[in-house]
């Protein structure tokens, strides 16, 4: 017995997108993810990802990059510890670069502001404060 194409079997057919939509040749030779950093990562997914997170401030480095023994679950960076607000925020304003802008924000009706790592660090303190 056939179902009738109805509104169920509609919205499934759109479910599924197989186009590629590659970005122009300009955009792509801006990009930071190169094809290099894709062969880099493919051939050792866990020394690639070892480097990324040295590039990140540990309070405790970890002791094992991926523990995979609980599959389907994964474990990354088993023993280590960071403070994440550290690593997006108050390290950038250490480094000189409180006045930079951190966040671009643009909301309705065309309102906008900018939030430098300064203004964002004040504001990450004052709300973790109010939560202590």
């Amino acid at each position: 017995m056939t179902q009738p194409d109805g509104p169920s079997n509609t919205l499934d057919n759109l479910l599924t997108e197989s186009r590629a939509f590659p970005p122009s040749q300009e955009f792509a030779a801006q990009a930071n993810a190169t094809s290099a950093l894709y062969e880099e990562a493919s051939a050792d997914r866990e020394a690639f990802w070892a480097k990324q997170a040295e590039r990140l401030a540990w309070d405790t480095k970890w002791d094992q990059v991926l523990d995979w023994s609980n599959a389907p679950f994964s474990k990354w960076f088993v023993g280590g510890k960071l403070n994440v607000a550290y690593n997006c925020v108050d390290r950038h304003v250490e480094a000189g670069n409180g006045d930079r802008v951190a966040i671009y924000w643009e909301g309705e009706p065309g309102d906008s502001r900018e939030i430098t790592y300064a203004e964002l660090q004040r504001e990450v303190s004052r709300t973790a404060n109010a939560l202590a």
